[in-house]
């Protein structure tokens, strides 16, 4: 959380409250949020809020409001008492305090023919990850600033993906089940389980939800071929977006379908390529030539679209953008399936042995995660 450092002035008039402390950051917080967020107005134990807005005043003004050691006491016209709001707990929720939750602040990275996987992306020894909760929960944020991640160290038996992954998140089961083995078979249902080499993609975006996160776990690495691919597909976006903003916006604004069959599956969802928070930024990035299904659009707008789409598969094609290595026996690979694109370079099952294991995971299991650890670490409670 967020240290204020001393308080230097508090100004208040009856709609808001202006708080400056003497790092320089000044918060202002309107009346009505305040009165919504009143700590009385919480359950003790669990923290949930036990009032609705349709409880609250519609226009609370503040009668008076006064600092009080490391709180501020602030009482409302035609209302008793008075609720007590901590500094520090202001400072942390003041309009761009940001430094509560460093893993959602992403670090984008486009040019990833010039990185190095083992120098510029965390790596931990699994071992370690079980042992050191402080080097695992730096490790997490790291996965969620920058897509992308690997444990080294896993044995090579088929169940340590899933102990691994109980230091990540949740495991989510789908039609291939918790884990799924991507090595080449005979008439593969999905062409990862063959010797082909496969361009850069997101995993399943005929799912709803789509996968949030992706875990690649090597058994049995290729001497020849094999080499991982994987790009930031939001920085991506954004580079599509300053390169031709008329297709980065068909890409945002399209609902494209996607499909997949098999003898025990049939999957179908439609969402853009290029998804966008509330406040126009890329949110995620959903792309897989493999399971994209026809477009049934007026002729006009599929022209357009395809203009658009084939300018972003440029992109991902180029491999400046690409970061390309050999993953090892023992590595394990984790990625935002929402953000980070993979593929892989074409090898010979006949020649050489190549299997490796994988999983999804749920998004917010994730996230849940590396703030239970920070919860740890701080001994903070629940609450």
């Amino acid at each position: 959380m967020h240290k204020a450092r001393g308080l230097t002035r508090i100004e208040w008039d009856p709609t808001a409250l202006t708080v400056e402390w003497s790092d320089g950051t000044v918060g202002e917080f309107a009346s009505i949020w305040l009165r919504d967020n009143r700590s009385g107005d919480r359950d003790p134990h669990s923290g949930q809020r036990l009032i609705d807005i349709a409880d609250l005043p519609p226009e609370p003004r503040i009668r008076s409001a006064a600092a009080n050691g490391d709180e501020v006491l602030i009482e409302w016209d035609g209302e008793p008492g008075a609720a007590a709001y901590g500094l520090d707990w202001l400072a942390a929720h003041a309009a761009g305090a940001d430094d509560r939750y460093p893993e959602r602040r992403r670090k984008p990275w486009s040019n990833g023919a010039a990185l190095d996987a083992t120098r510029d992306f965390a790596w931990l020894d699994v071992g370690q990850a079980r042992r050191d909760l402080g080097a695992r929960r730096g490790w997490l944020v790291r996965l969620l600033q920058d897509g992308l991640a690997f444990f080294c160290g896993v044995p090579a038996t088929e169940s340590a993906i899933l102990d691994a992954m109980e230091l990540v998140g949740r495991v989510a089961e789908t039609n291939y089940g918790l884990v799924f083995d991507v090595r080449a078979v005979p008439q593969p249902e999905n062409l990862a389980y063959s010797d082909l080499g496969l361009g850069l993609h997101t995993d399943n975006p005929y799912r709803d939800p789509v996968p949030g996160f992706q875990a690649l776990h090597v058994l049995a690495a290729s001497p020849a071929g094999g080499e991982s691919l994987f790009a930031d597909g939001m920085a991506l976006a954004e580079h599509l977006r300053g390169l031709d903003a008329a297709a980065f916006a068909r890409l945002s604004e399209t609902a494209v379908p996607f499909s997949y069959r098999s003898k025990d599956a049939e999957l179908h969802a439609e969402r853009p390529l290029i998804d966008l928070a509330c406040d126009g930024a890329v949110a995620a990035v959903h792309y897989n030539s493999r399971s994209i299904a026809p477009l049934e659009l007026p002729r006009a707008e599929t022209e357009r679209f395809y203009a658009a789409y084939r300018l972003f598969g440029g992109l991902l094609r180029d491999p400046k953008f690409q970061l390309k290595f050999m993953l090892r026996d023992g590595d394990l690979a984790v990625f935002d399936n929402q953000r980070i694109l993979h593929g892989r370079t074409g090898f010979s099952s006949a020649a050489h042995h190549r299997h490796l294991r994988g999983c999804y995971l749920t998004r917010d299991s994730v996230y849940s995660q590396t703030a239970l650890l920070r919860r740890a670490l701080a001994g903070e409670t629940a609450r």
